[in-house]
């Protein structure tokens, strides 16, 4: 079937939907861009991208580089968090920051994009998990202990499987922040940890645990996505995997990354855990190229890039799912739905 056959039914998917992108690094680019003196970031840069592509729900993640730990960590995720909240006043007809499931109804009721937070990497709480309880009140409500790298809660995993392995699990600070991030309402994220730290999480957490920007392991064989074994664990939480669409996690070559490679992932997916346990965390990258050095990118094991140009062009993933054979009510549970029922589940 032809692309505009299936025009309208897109338009009624991206209308009907709460569509949720369960991991960007967006507060990353707004704090580099207000510390060179601009204002309404999101609303210049990131809005048009949003509103074309039909999101409802950004989950911006507190993301921090290696030349900022261990004495800038927490510094510079506060003031991510405050430019965040800068931001909002200065477009509070555009974005509204959501720690529950009531504010993201009105996110979309209202026509707002919601912007959540959440951690990749708990660095900024050094080894005081007290400080947690701080970041949730701010709105912190998903919480990943590790980036790729190790840090006083456990061990990160690699890119390849050839790089130098970190094979430990979670330390017992580790465990103290996923019982604090329990007690509070947290989600706990397992995108960026080791298999023995992802096996950690799944034991001692009591909540569906997610996996906001990871995929199938079986389609790209790389440490960053998840094993069938570990897509059964998180589907038996309640818990679900966000399909990243960055090249080098999608593909072990990127002349073969394509949306159909995406698909092809959430097929799976299905096929393993069924649809009511992948949703959306594309991770999208091209953006912050301009922040990194050109020795940064020959670090990784091929090109890199967005599949999905940017967010405005998510209806081209939405063809290829109708074009695959996907249903309006699968499709919903994808984008958003699946999500949802961990955050309305977990926090409220």
């Amino acid at each position: 079937m032809k692309k505009e056959n299936y025009q309208h039914l897109v338009e009624e998917i991206h209308n009907e939907a709460i569509i949720i992108d369960a991991h960007f690094d967006l507060l990353y680019d707004v704090a580099a861009q207000r510390e060179l003196g601009r204002k309404q970031v999101i609303e210049t840069d990131h809005l048009p991208n949003f509103v074309k592509g039909g999101w409802n729900i950004i989950v911006s993640s507190i993301y921090l580089d290696d030349s900022d730990l261990p004495e800038m960590a927490l510094r510079k995720a506060l003031n991510q968090v405050s430019c965040l909240y800068s931001e909002i006043e200065e477009s509070p007809d555009k974005i509204m920051l959501c720690k529950n499931t009531e504010d993201i109804l009105h996110a979309k009721q209202s026509g707002k994009i919601g912007i959540m937070l959440s951690f990749e990497g708990v660095e900024p709480l050094g080894t005081d998990v007290t400080l947690l309880r701080v970041f949730y009140e701010l709105g912190v409500r998903m919480i990943g202990l590790t980036w790729s790298r190790r840090n006083a809660a456990g061990d990160g995993c690699t890119f390849n499987f050839s790089d130098r392995a970190m094979t430990g699990g979670i330390t017992d600070f580790g465990l103290s922040v996923i019982e604090e991030a329990e007690r509070l309402g947290m989600v706990m994220d397992v995108t960026h940890i080791n298999d023995q730290g992802f096996s950690d999480i799944i034991n001692h957490s009591h909540q569906p645990v997610v996996a906001s920007h990871s995929n199938a392991r079986t389609i790209a064989n790389t440490p960053r996505n998840l094993t069938n074994d570990q897509l059964r664990a998180l589907a038996d939480s309640s818990g679900v995997a966000g399909i990243n669409a960055v090249s080098i996690i999608a593909v072990e070559n990127s002349e073969n990354a394509t949306i159909e490679k995406l698909v092809d992932h959430i097929e799976h997916m299905i096929k393993v855990v069924g649809i009511d346990h992948v949703g959306l965390g594309l991770d999208l990258c091209d953006l912050f190229n301009k922040y990194s050095s050109p020795e940064e990118g020959d670090k990784l094991p091929h090109k890199s890039f967005d599949i999905l140009g940017d967010h405005g062009e998510l209806s081209e993933l939405t063809y290829a799912l109708l074009g695959r054979g996907f249903k309006k009510e699968e499709v919903l549970k994808i984008y958003g739905g699946n999500m949802l029922r961990v955050y309305r589940k977990t926090f409220g």
